[in-house]
């Protein structure tokens, strides 16, 4: 297989891992549990939370991977 495949599989995974962590924790500060049994409000929203931040995080990452790395200068 392709090692940049790899590449992008693995940063796609890790970007929305940390996203989704991130989501949850802000979840969490606010008030929101969502891994609460049942479907309470404060729930859905908590997992409405960890699933947006996972998003986030995989635009983000991908976003970090397509930018080019050494621009070059403008020539004068």
């Amino acid at each position: 297989m392709h090692k940049s495949l790899w590449i992008e599989g693995l940063s796609d995974a890790i970007g929305f891992v940390a996203g989704a962590l991130l989501g949850y924790g802000l979840a969490r500060v606010i008030g929101l549990d969502p891994l609460a049994p049942g479907y309470e409000t404060a729930t859905v929203f908590g997992i409405v939370l960890v699933g947006l931040g996972g998003g986030i995080g995989l635009q983000l990452t991908r976003r970090w991977r397509g930018a080019p790395r050494n621009p070059k200068a403008p020539e004068n």
